[in-house]
């Protein structure tokens, strides 16, 4: 099993402060697929920077293979719908607090 980041943009940088009820009922739609992500064990973190200008999020999650973890990241509902530009990448947690990885904090 290998691990992936996705990285996530708004589409439209004014949603931020802004948001249309669409775009707030997709990123309600966002958090509860990451949670569920969670609660499978397939997620490690998600969470987003706290500027409003050029803010991004990270999603960095398990997955087999790049074809199951674009599939992630397509089933994500504000990226299906536009409201998250998204891109992904291979990664791995090299160093994580003891509580998120093994007992030495590091991660092989």
């Amino acid at each position: 099993m290998g691990q992936w980041l996705y990285r996530i943009v708004p589409t439209r940088p004014a949603m931020v402060t802004e948001a249309t009820a669409d775009e707030t009922r997709l990123v309600g739609d966002h958090f509860a697929y990451l949670v569920s992500l969670r609660d499978q064990g397939v997620l490690i973190l998600a969470g987003r920077t706290q500027e409003v200008d050029g803010t991004f999020g990270i999603v960095i999650f398990e997955a087999d293979d790049e074809a199951a973890a674009r599939a992630v990241l397509a089933a994500d509902p504000a990226v299906a719908g536009g409201v998250f530009a998204a891109s992904l990448h291979p990664y791995a947690v090299a160093v994580a607090r003891a509580d998120l990885a093994g007992p030495t904090g590091s991660v092989s």
